[in-house]
């Protein structure tokens, strides 16, 4: 524990992403408190305790709970957690602050009908939103412009790639070319893990302050 030439300024954690359940971070605060004790036994002073993040966020229904349940969050960490004085606490809730905060716009390019499937292939891809080709995440997508008798369709990009899709027997009001399609919940991981593969323009970004 006497290496000069170095500083212990706190210990971060990752325990994970996407998590709704809020004993998780029970059980992070109690360990937590162990690793601390450790600390305090051998009198070495952790200034800073990071937890990161983790808190998830509701891709089924984004509608239904666009805001997580942050006062359940804190109120765990200020029940189960155990704090010298003066220690520093960060969290990190990137993707619960803005993933509902934003939606992939695109345009439906084509109708294609297959032997067995209906595809809607949009203007945008992978390369825009990568997390359901990468990751098989689901969300929600609406179409702004139809409200006709829904059918099923999968929803797929251009790029030249069978992973390219957006969801798969999707149910949507009937779907024509030039329709608005909004891929939901796109705030966190989107823009930011964007690529220019296929050539494919650099997405654009709109910010808007806008509640109505």
């Amino acid at each position: 524990y006497t290496l000069s030439h170095l500083k212990l300024e706190g210990i971060h954690f990752h325990i994970g992403s996407q998590i709704t359940d809020i004993a998780v971070f029970q059980r992070l605060s109690r360990r937590v408190n162990e690793i601390q004790r450790w600390f305090r036994e051998r009198e070495i002073a952790l200034p800073l305790l990071n937890l990161g993040g983790g808190l998830g966020i509701d891709y089924q229904h984004p509608d239904a709970r666009p805001v997580p349940d942050f006062a359940a969050y804190f109120n765990t960490f200020a029940e189960y957690l155990e704090l010298p004085a003066g220690q520093e606490v960060h969290f990190e809730l990137g993707r619960a602050l803005v993933g509902q905060c934003g939606s992939l716009i695109s345009r439906v390019l084509y109708i294609k009908q297959g032997r067995k499937t209906r595809f809607a292939i949009l203007d945008a891809g992978m390369t825009e939103l990568i997390r359901p080709a990468l990751y098989q995440a689901h969300h929600q997508i609406d179409n702004l412009t139809s409200r006709d008798e829904a059918l099923t369709y999968d929803v797929v990009g251009p790029v030249c790639e069978t992973a390219d899709f957006f969801a798969k027997g999707a149910m949507l009001p009937q779907t024509r070319r030039g329709d608005l399609i909004a891929v939901r919940s796109a705030g966190a991981y989107g823009a930011v893990m964007a690529s220019r593969y296929n050539l494919r323009p650099v997405v654009g970004v709109v910010y808007s302050d806008d509640v109505g």
